[in-house]
Order: structure tokens, then sequence, then C-alpha cells
């Protein structure tokens, strides 16, 4: 079987080739540069309380049990009769507002990122903090 051919990486300058989007020595840097900027935004935009909870075990298991009862599939794309993989699994009902509701299990759906990101915007017109 024919494997796809490779491509230049996506680093600037960088003249390596990789499958996809970054070879193996810039792979990691963009990890610890994701990594770098999910920090600061828990340090800087997160409250304490919401950053704990979305760490915690319960969370976890919760978000497994939605992943599991979604199928693993955006429930949005669905909708539209497309399949898609969710890598996020969304409060209904948005944490701080509805503090009660974070470990409902019923207030919880997976979405994939571009869903997540749409539906975050409407709520943060809606719930404004």
């Amino acid at each position: 079987m024919a494997s796809k051919p490779k491509r230049p990486c996506a680093a600037p300058g960088c003249r390596s080739l990789a499958d996809s989007g970054y070879c193996p020595e810039h792979q990691q840097i963009v990890r610890d540069q994701k990594r770098e900027r999910n920090k600061q935004y828990d340090l800087r935009q997160r409250d304490k309380q919401a950053r704990d909870f979305y760490r915690s075990a319960e969370w976890e298991r919760l978000r497994q049990q939605a992943l599991m009862r979604d199928h693993g599939l955006c429930q949005d794309c669905l909708d539209q009769q497309h399949i898609r993989t969710a890598d996020v699994v969304d409060h209904i009902k948005p944490v701080r507002p509805f503090w009660h509701l974070r470990l409902r299990l019923d207030n919880l759906r997976s979405l994939c990122h571009p869903h997540h990101n749409r539906k975050t915007a409407e709520d943060k017109k809606r719930y404004p903090s």
C-alpha cells in the first residue's frame, strides 16, 4: 500500500519533511508553546475554582462518560448529518453562571473544536461575566 508523500515542515524556514504538520524536531516545540499558552490562560483568565474543577478526577470521569454516551462524535455535526470526532465535552449551560450543574451528565455534550468555539462565543454574549 502506498503511503502519502511527505510535505515540508510547517515551521518557517525549516527544510525538513514531515508526514503532516511539523517535523519531529518542531513538534515538541509546538507542544511546549501550546502548553505555555494554556498555562498562561489558566493563570490569567480562568478563575482558580474553575481551574481546579477542570483538573479534578470527577470531571475527567464525567467527561469520559459523556464521550462514551455520544460515541465520541460531535453532536452538532451529527445534527447537520456530518460525522466528526468530538474533541471537547461542553457544558450546555456554562459552568460559571450555573455552577450547580457542572457535574450533571445531562448538561454535557460532545463537540468538535469549531462548534465548541462558536458555542463559547455565543455563551459569552448571553452570560457576560
